[in-house]
């Protein structure tokens, strides 16, 4: 691994719902924390939420992991969050922006802040939608705002002034932390440090990408690009 990407100045938390690989990156000294969704649990054919949960929470003790809710109604929501917030002390649970019809999750993140919960607010793309969270949102309780900035990109708006001035938004706030989200490239990890976001979260196959390739002098890259088109067209036997 290069050592600049350990020297980065963002925090790296590896994102997905495979048991084994969570395990093994929770006990990489790089990998700071850890994120998954129910998408990425439907995607490995996972049924069981709580009993999965429970699994990745035996490897992963004590740095943050989040966890999210997946009701659609706000008191079933609130439910569910609390009972997340008692499965473990470095738990943090995802709470989405809105549900899925529009209605602002903001009443319930507050609620759920004043109570001490920790959160990740999680589907954010606009800074109108961070100024929101962190006008609820309590300084002593710790946080995670995600802002996904890969979704933003893919929109063809450059996520960066967002993320900037989502820093700013949150600047009053010493316990929260601006996630760099929907990591597409190992760019992007990059690029979530140069703004001097606090956490990127990447998934587990751009992470081994990050470890590869990640600061690779480009001269070195050309060499092995050469050598791996001269290797394959070798085992091809390819003959003119």
């Amino acid at each position: 691994m290069n050592q600049s990407v350990l020297d980065l100045p963002v925090k790296i938390f590896a994102d997905g719902a495979d048991l084994q690989g969570i395990a093994d990156l929770c006990r990489q000294p790089y990998v700071k924390g850890l994120t998954t969704n129910p998408t990425l649990m439907r995607k490995l054919g996972l049924t069981d939420y709580e009993t999965f949960a429970r699994a990745v929470l035996k490897e992963v003790k004590s740095k943050p992991i989040s966890f999210e809710v997946f009701s659609d109604d706000f008191s079933e929501m609130r439910r569910q969050a609390l009972k997340i917030h008692d499965w473990q002390d470095n738990v943090y649970v995802k709470i989405p922006i809105t549900n899925t019809t529009g209605d602002s999750s903001v009443p319930l993140i507050e609620q759920l802040a004043r109570e001490g919960v920790k959160l990740n607010i999680t589907a954010l793309l606009t800074p109108r939608q961070v100024e929101s969270v962190a006008a609820v949102l309590d300084p002593g309780v710790p946080a995670i705002v995600s802002v996904f900035a890969g979704r933003i990109a893919d929109t063809g708006v450059d996520p960066l002034p967002i993320m900037k001035q989502s820093l700013e938004i949150l600047r009053g706030l010493p316990k929260t932390e601006l996630l760099w989200a929907s990591v597409r490239e190992v760019l992007n990890v990059f690029q979530a440090a140069a703004c001097h976001c606090h956490i990127v979260t990447v998934p587990h196959d751009i992470l081994r990408k990050l470890l590869a390739l990640g600061g690779k002098d480009l001269n070195e890259l050309s060499l092995d690009t050469v050598r791996m088109f001269h290797q394959d067209a070798l085992a091809a036997g390819f003959r003119l």
